[in-house]
């Protein structure tokens, strides 16, 4: 099973130098439940690497990433593109945060920028009826499903927190690669660029009192992509 990770993350240096970038991250969080898969990482913003082909993978993930779906990113209708092509092979596709919301806008439904702002820190989120604490880092939510997809989990703030679809591809708003340890980092190195001091206080003092099972999800993604593979 070989699998392409799209890393579509700025990761900006010298900013972030030093940190593990998305692609890895998720990797690092799925393979240890997923052995038998090949992944590798492919950086589309950062280092302008071209997209893959259906052809070359069994599997395809699609990170977050510091734009919108609304943004002129050059690669952005190459890979609405390539989305399409995915679901027409019948291959799987799991979407994490920029890429919940770019599936979702692709495939019929909306995603925009949210009135509320950005949204940092630990948040619950309801999976149908079993409540999880999980990490978040997003402006922009999916506002519209689209009709082949149907609800999995919602938040208080966020009512399209997750979403399957009727095809092989599945989608989450939230990070389910992030720890702890890495968004500290992240957010004591983004304080005066990405975030405020509120929003970095405010996130890190979410932390306090939450349990979060990375592998809980890592499970459920790698299910997901022996199903569909």
């Amino acid at each position: 099973m070989r699998i392409a990770v799209l890393n579509l993350t700025g990761h900006p240096l010298p900013l972030f130098a030093g940190l593990p970038r998305a692609g890895t991250q998720i990797i690092n969080w799925l393979s240890t439940e997923l052995p038998e898969a090949d992944f590798y990482s492919v950086s589309i913003e950062a280092d302008n690497e071209e997209l893959p082909e259906p052809d070359n993978f069994d599997g395809l993930i699609v990170s977050g990433s510091e734009h919108g779906v609304y943004d002129s990113r050059p690669w952005m209708a190459p890979l609405r593109n390539l989305l399409l092509k995915t679901k027409q092979a019948s291959k799987p596709i799991y979407g994490i945060c920029f890429g919940h919301q770019i599936m979702a806008d692709t495939f019929g439904g909306k995603a925009e920028m949210s009135q509320i702002g950005n949204v940092v820190g630990a948040r619950q989120f309801d999976f149908q009826g079993k409540l999880n604490d999980v990490y978040v880092w997003h402006r922009d939510q999916v506002t519209s499903a689209p009709p082949d997809a149907h609800v999995t989990a919602t938040a208080g703030y966020c009512a399209v927190g997750a979403l399957s679809y009727n095809f092989p591809a599945a989608s989450v708003q939230f990070h389910p690669e992030y720890t702890e340890l890495h968004l500290r980092k992240m957010f004591e190195l983004a304080s005066g660029y990405f975030l405020t001091t509120e929003d970095v206080n405010a996130a890190i003092a979410s932390f306090k009192n939450v349990e979060i099972d990375g592998k809980l999800f890592a499970a459920e993604a790698a299910d997901f992509f022996r199903t569909h593979s």
